[in-house]
């Protein structure tokens, strides 16, 4: 196993306080527009989380008022227009990398969105597990706005399962804001916060997912993830493995022992 508390990124904020990671984009001038390299660092990043034994749940913040605006125009629009059909397969394979490895990285994650969170900066609250956001949350699915289009990244299986198939269908095929109010409304948002609340409310949370059975976190989000493609029969297989598998867990036996003297479980996570 290893650490990762004393990890120092060059491209995105990165700090771990009680078995949480927040991570943030750093560059709120610009909105916190993605580069090449953050792309890439953070993909690195979540892809080595199964590994760390320090790191329970993650919080993926917003920066001086908004989330993310995307994918940088400079930094990698200008490129992007300029390179040959090998190149730009290598580019989006990379970027929908970075959401493998936040599907995969065993992990709660929980995003907490205020102000902008637009193209690839939507995609990652998308790709999260709780998402909190603020009555001013702008979130923009907008990549037709620039010619492309909207099954980026995923966008076109996971948007669907979380507000629907018509609801998801406008939001890719216009590239239009969806609002909190609405993202809330639509099951996108598990809650709305202030802008100066919901950092501190998804830290709060991913805490207590920290404090909990954090072995059976990581089967929970597994199966959320694999049993899309399963058969109803195949589901429930796979989960009746999966749970006999925690029931082997010591957490299992502490929360029983707990419950037997009437007090409240601790885990561990093992």
């Amino acid at each position: 196993m290893t650490g990762m508390a004393g990890l120092e990124p060059k491209h995105f904020r990165w700090q771990v306080e009680d078995r949480v990671a927040i991570v943030r984009l750093d560059r709120p001038e610009r909105k916190n527009p993605l580069t090449f390299e953050s792309y890439a660092e953070l993909r690195d990043t979540f892809r080595a989380l199964p590994y760390a034994d320090d790191v329970a749940a993650v919080v993926f913040a917003s920066n001086g008022g908004n989330f993310c605006s995307g994918g940088d125009v400079h930094d990698i629009i200008g490129p992007l227009v300029d390179m040959d059909m090998k190149g730009l397969l290598a580019f989006t394979r990379m970027t929908g990398d970075l959401v493998k490895a936040m599907l995969n990285c065993g992990k709660p994650i929980v995003a907490a969105v205020d102000g902008i969170s637009a193209g690839a900066g939507a995609i990652i609250p998308m790709a999260s597990d709780i998402r909190f956001g603020t009555p001013g949350s702008k979130t923009a699915f907008l990549f037709t706005r620039v010619g492309l289009a909207g099954c980026d990244m995923g966008a076109c299986a996971i948007l669907p399962r979380i507000i629907g198939q018509g609801r998801a269908a406008e939001l890719l095929y216009t590239g239009r804001s969806m609002s909190g109010e609405e993202g809330l409304a639509w099951g996108y948002f598990n809650a709305l916060h202030g802008p100066d609340a919901v950092e501190a409310e998804a830290i709060a949370f991913a805490r207590k997912l920290a404090a909990g059975p954090t072995f059976a976190h990581g089967i929970t989000k597994t199966q959320l993830n694999q049993e899309w493609s399963m058969s109803l029969e195949q589901a429930i297989e796979a989960e009746a493995q999966a749970q006999a598998i925690c029931m082997q867990t010591v957490d299992f036996e502490r929360a029983y022992r707990a419950f037997v003297a009437k007090e409240k479980p601790v885990f561990e996570g093992d």
